[in-house]
């Protein structure tokens, strides 16, 4: 390969992958078949919008239509970074040709997008400060969801642009804790009372803890490669553009797939909850509640509600009065601090909204403009109720109590927490499309910046098959976790265990990305909040 050595690290003169692009003739069926796709998506797409939004004044539609494009446009981003790792394995060990190896690895996120369970997308969410996403429709609402999604833009883009392999779920938390920090000093609060600290750590856990897994698994599993598989080949950089041995092949076109897959279902999450922030704040009509909720269900959701207003009428005190519960318990959820109104409020809150329900006999049969009211009012009990058991002075409630009240908590997020299918899909196409344009600059420097020496097959495959186990685990658990770094460190990881080296420019320059991102994306993100609050009035 073309390269010169400065002080004992490897600076290439020209990419490897522009040779190999020279021999690669464009995929042109592979572009046909996406571009089908794409056509398909997008009259799926518009036909179901159109639907949806037949009855909704048009000043919304266009604020709506702008909102999503700059949401799609993070997602497109997105596919600059996360997608293209990978590809990285597949392109650099000649296991699949380049446009080969994105066309195919766009077709596995869009897979992985469109089977996604939704639960990342509102782990995300869930950071956000509530009284915001009561107000989604606001001026401030507004103000959160541009700033959250320019201030991820605008990172992403000049990381990529400096072919940095930064994380788009850093990207993303960093830009939610400035907003929350912004959102609070305005109305002269302590500057984090405004962000669920709880849900912070349990997702920085996640982003902190999974390149230190991606990097001892690789690690392990290169070498338990050299204990089990005795073909000196896998332990060879490939010479020339000959494919690897047909089961290695194999192996790491799997995992390319498997990656693709996973990275689809967490990652392609990220944008999902802020787009139905959108579509709740732009045309709460369509999408405030959940309207495949059948008439059934609502029926046995009365029972429950019933008996779940018997159930906190236990622990209510007889000393407690409630004028305006919904006040009672904004307050509860934003301050964190309970006292002996909130029970009474709690019970008061899901009597009304069982009649409410009742009384509109669906929830799609909820008059337009009672739509966000329900919605809130489910949204912020089911908020009270997750802080409930974590809140000091709180009654212990009792074990069959707690599983009645977990019961009744399903209802409400499946009525509030949904994301419609042609969500999915215009999620998915941007991140293909975003893979298709920009993966270029992210390849190059996993596949050659990395390691001193080119990548061999059984470190592709040890780096591929740990980042797809960590991803699919990590989402089993509604964890977001960032697939640049695990695959990153796992190729690290495997350079490390083979003694071949590392380029420490490349890496210090990825952990310096890796420390900045999130306050960078706070900041960023506070102030442009701040600015768009201004702007609003």
């Amino acid at each position: 390969m073309a390269a010169t050595a400065v002080k004992g690290e490897s600076t290439y003169t020209k990419s490897i992958l522009d040779e190999k692009m020279k021999k690669s003739p464009v995929g042109r069926w592979g572009i046909i078949a996406f571009g089908v796709m794409l056509v398909v998506g997008v009259t799926y797409i518009a036909m179901h919008l159109g639907a949806d939004l037949s009855v909704v004044h048009s000043a919304s539609v266009i604020l709506l239509g702008v909102a999503l494009f700059i949401a799609l446009g993070f997602e497109f981003v997105n596919g600059f970074h996360d997608t293209a790792n990978a590809v990285a394995t597949c392109i650099y060990t000649h296991s699949l040709e380049p446009h080969v190896a994105v066309i195919y690895s766009g077709c596995l996120n869009f897979i992985g997008v469109l089977l996604s369970s939704g639960a990342v997308a509102y782990s995300i969410v869930n950071l956000l400060p509530v009284e915001l996403i009561l107000k989604v429709s606001s001026g401030s609402g507004f103000a959160m969801v541009f700033a959250l999604l320019i201030a991820a833009i605008l990172w992403n883009l000049a990381t990529w642009w400096r072919g940095l392999p930064a994380s788009s779920s850093h990207t993303m938390i960093g830009s939610i804790i400035g907003v929350g920090v912004a959102n609070q000093l305005m109305h002269g609060h302590s500057g984090l009372s405004g962000v669920d600290m709880t849900q912070v750590k349990k997702v920085f856990t996640a982003l902190l803890v999974s390149p230190l897994v991606g990097f001892g698994m690789a690690a392990l599993l290169f070498f338990l490669f050299k204990l089990l598989a005795r073909d000196p080949r896998l332990y060879k950089a490939p010479e020339g553009t000959a494919p690897p041995p047909f089961y290695i092949r194999l192996l790491l076109i799997g995992t390319c797939g498997g990656v693709s897959y996973f990275h689809g279902s967490n990652d392609g999450q990220k944008g999902m909850g802020l787009i139905m922030l959108i579509l709740v704040g732009t045309v709460p009509t369509a999408y405030a509640l959940n309207h495949t909720v059948s008439a059934s269900e609502v029926q046995t959701f009365a029972a429950i509600s019933t008996q779940v207003a018997g159930a906190l009428g236990n622990y209510a005190s007889p000393t407690a009065v409630v004028g305006d519960s919904g006040a009672v318990l904004e307050n509860f959820v934003n301050t964190k601090k309970y006292d002996p109104d909130v029970m009474l409020a709690l019970q008061q809150e899901v009597t009304d909204i069982r009649n409410e329900a009742v009384g509109y006999g669906s929830l799609a049969g909820v008059p337009p403009n009672m739509q966000a009211n329900v919605r809130n009012q489910m949204y912020l009990t089911s908020a009270a109720l997750t802080l409930l058991p974590k809140s000091a002075g709180a009654p212990t409630i009792s074990a069959a109590d707690t599983a009645v009240l977990g019961n009744y908590k399903k209802f409400l997020d499946k009525s509030t927490k949904f994301i419609p299918t042609w969500v999915k899909v215009a999620v998915a196409l941007a991140l293909g499309l975003g893979t298709m344009i920009g993966w270029k600059r992210i390849v190059v420097t996993v596949g050659e910046k990395i390691g001193k020496t080119h990548l061999t097959y059984a470190q592709g495959a040890a780096a591929e098959i740990t980042a797809m186990i960590t991803i699919g685990l990590a989402d089993g658990y509604g964890l977001p976790v960032s697939t640049t770094h695990v695959l990153s460190s796992g190729v690290a990881g495997t350079m490390a265990a083979n003694k071949s080296g590392l380029q420490m420019s490349t890496i210090r320059d990825i952990a310096l990305a890796w420390v900045f991102t999130l306050p960078a994306a706070a900041v960023l993100s506070g102030c442009l909040f701040l600015l768009f609050n201004k702007i609003a009035g």
